[in-house]
C-alpha cells in the first residue's frame, strides 16, 4: 500500500435491489460496505474455499473460459516481459473446473504460479447464477462478469464504463488515481496491452522512482481500499486503477455500464486516428487541429453551429443513431482508401 494514499470514503446501508443514482452518477470512487454480503455466493466463500468452489460448480455447465497462467517468479504480478517485446504469461483457454482444480491444488503453496480468469460474461460461463445474485440498476443494462484466480497483481489500468466490483470471496486492494494523473504514471504501449487497456509501468508494491521520478505525484493523490466478502466497490469512469487479490481464492463479480447511448464508439478509436493524423504534423498545423478539436469537441455547446440552419448542421447536430452512422460511414470509406 502506498503511504501517501488516503482511504476511499465508505458508505454503508445502500439497498443492493435499487441502487442509487448518488452512487450510479457519482465521479469520485465510493467504497459500499457490505453491499452483497447476502449473496449466496458470499455467505459460502465465508464457510470455506471448498463451499465457494462447490456453489461455483453447480452453475458450471462445461464453460470454456480464457486463462492467464504465469510462473511462480512473477508473483503474481501479470505484466510485460524485461523489453516489453511480449509479456511474462501464457494466455490459454481452459474449462472452468479444470481452473478450478488448479487453484486448489496450489492453495498451500507460499510461490504458486499465477492463475487468473478475467472479464468472463456470467450469463455464459455460470447460467443461473444472477437469479440468486446480482444487484438492481432499474433502467441501466450493465454487462455483468466474474473474475477467478489467486494472488495477482493486475497493473493500474482505466475502463471507459462506470463499475461496481463485487468481492464475493477473499479479499482484493484496490489503489486508485484520478485521470488527471495520467502523466505521471508512465502509461505503457497503447496497441500492445496484457489485457486490452494500456497499463502503467509502474509496480506499485515497489515503485522505482529513479526510473519513473513523476510517479511521486502520483501517488501523493492515490486513494485506496481493502475490500472484504461482501464489499464493494464504485470506480468512476476513466479514473486508473490497481489490483491485488490477496487470497489463495479470491473471486469478483463486477457491473459495467456507460453514461452514452448504445451508437456512441469508444473514444480510443478517435485518439488512435488523431495519434496517426495529427500528432506528428509541424506544431504549427497541431496547434490549428488543436484549437479545432477544442472549438468543435472539448467545448461544444449550443452555440457552435448555431449560425448554421438547423437541417444543415449534420455532424454538428446533437448526435443521435442516424448521424453516427453516417459519420461510420465516412470513416470507413476513407479508411478503405
Amino acid at each position: 500500500m502506498l503511504a501517501t494514499a488516503k482511504k476511499i470514503r465508505e458508505v454503508t446501508g445502500i439497498d443492493p435491489r435499487a441502487l442509487p443514482d448518488e452512487v450510479l452518477l457519482s465521479t469520485q470512487p465510493v467504497v459500499l460496505k457490505g453491499l452483497v454480503a447476502d449473496w449466496p455466493m458470499v455467505r459460502a466463500g465465508l464457510e470455506s474455499n471448498q463451499s465457494a468452489v462447490a456453489y461455483i460448480r453447480k452453475f458450471y455447465q462445461d464453460a470454456t473460459v480464457g486463462a492467464l497462467l504465469g510462473a511462480p517468479d512473477i508473483e503474481g504480478r501479470f505484466f510485460y516481459n524485461d523489453d516489453l517485446s511480449g509479456f511474462n504469461f501464457k494466455a490459454v483457454k481452459l474449462k472452468l473446473d479444470v481452473m478450478l482444480d488448479e487453484v486448489e491444488r496450489h492453495k498451500d503453496a507460499v510461490k504458486p504460479p499465477a492463475i487468473y480468469v478475467g472479464s468472463t460474461t456470467v450469463d455464459t460461463c455460470l447460467p443461473g447464477f444472477r437469479a440468486e445474485n446480482d444487484l438492481g440498476f432499474g433502467d441501466r443494462q450493465p454487462l455483468v462478469s466474474i473474475w477467478l484466480g489467486n494472488r495477482t497483481r493486475i497493473a493500474a489500468h482505466h475502463d471507459l464504463p462506470d463499475n461496481i466490483a463485487c468481492v464475493v470471496v477473499g479479499h482484493r486492494r484496490f489503489t486508485l488515481f484520478p485521470p488527471e494523473q495520467l502523466p505521471n504514471l508512465y502509461i505503457g504501449p497503447l496497441d500492445f496491452t496484457p489485457a486490452g487497456q494500456a497499463i502503467s509501468l509502474v509496480d506499485l508494491t515497489k515503485p522505482d522512482l529513479q526510473r519513473f521520478p513523476k510517479f511521486a505525484e502520483a501517488a501523493r493523490h492515490a486513494q485506496v481500499a481493502e475490500l472484504g466478502p461482501g464489499d464493494a466497490l464504485f470506480i468512476p469512469s476513466m479514473w486508473w486503477h490497481h489490483i491485488e487479490a490477496l487470497d489463495s481464492l479470491n473471486v469478483l463479480v463486477n457491473y459495467w455500464w456507460r453514461q452514452s447511448p448504445a451508437f456512441m464508439d469508444s473514444p480510443i478509436g478517435a485518439l488512435m486516428y488523431a495519434i496517426m493524423t495529427v500528432r506528428d504534423l509541424p506544431k504549427e498545423q497541431r496547434d490549428a487541429w488543436f484549437n479545432l478539436f477544442r472549438h468543435f469537441v472539448f467545448e461544444a455547446d449550443d452555440q457552435t453551429a448555431a449560425h448554421i440552419p438547423e437541417n444543415a448542421r449534420r455532424a454538428l447536430s446533437p448526435m443521435d443513431a442516424d448521424i453516427a452512422r453516417d459519420i461510420r460511414a465516412r470513416l470507413l470509406q476513407r479508411l478503405n482508401r
